[in-house]
């Protein structure tokens, strides 16, 4: 009799499709709030934000790609269109002609500024509100190391390059 194919227990399938449900639940609220405030996709935000959040306000397209887990053509493609709508430019690198570097404008952050109490609302609201402070702890100190162990081996286009020395 052949060995019977890797199954996972009615918990681990439980926790499996929750995780699975809400995330898309999440998500969905997430891109329609985005969408109504700021025209915005949730990549777009992605990368408003992490461009926002950094004293810099820049990162190298690899690094945003790499951060955000989206492809690197995806990602060309929706800088592009951020960088149409004003929101952001590119340059070539300081440090690296080969690669490009991402900025926010003064239009991007404010546009960001305009999104994100709405953005905050949703997810406190739909993600937080039901769970106690040491809930989310908790969810916090579960969740982080599934992702560290999840980018130990990310998919090709969340991988970093390796750099040539």
């Amino acid at each position: 009799m052949p060995d019977s194919p890797p199954s996972l227990d009615p918990v681990q399938l439980g926790a499996y499709f929750a995780l699975v449900e809400v995330t898309s639940l999440l998500r969905h609220a997430v891109e329609q709030q985005l969408k109504e405030a700021g025209d915005l996709s949730y990549v777009q935000f992605q990368l408003l934000a992490r461009l926002g959040d950094s004293p810099t306000g820049s990162h190298r397209m690899t690094d945003l790609a790499d951060g955000v887990v989206y492809s690197r053509s995806g990602l060309t493609y929706q800088v592009g269109l951020l960088e149409k709508a004003g929101l952001v430019e590119r340059a070539p690198s300081a440090d690296d002609e080969r690669s490009v570097t991402v900025t926010i404008t003064d239009a991007g952050r404010t546009l960001l500024a305009a999104v994100l109490p709405g953005h905050v609302e949703v997810v406190s609201g739909l993600l937080f509100e039901p769970l106690s402070r040491d809930d989310v702890h908790r969810l916090a100190d579960l969740l982080a190391p599934v992702r560290d162990h999840m980018r130990a081996a990310p998919p090709r286009s969340a991988a970093p390059r390796r750099r040539k020395a």
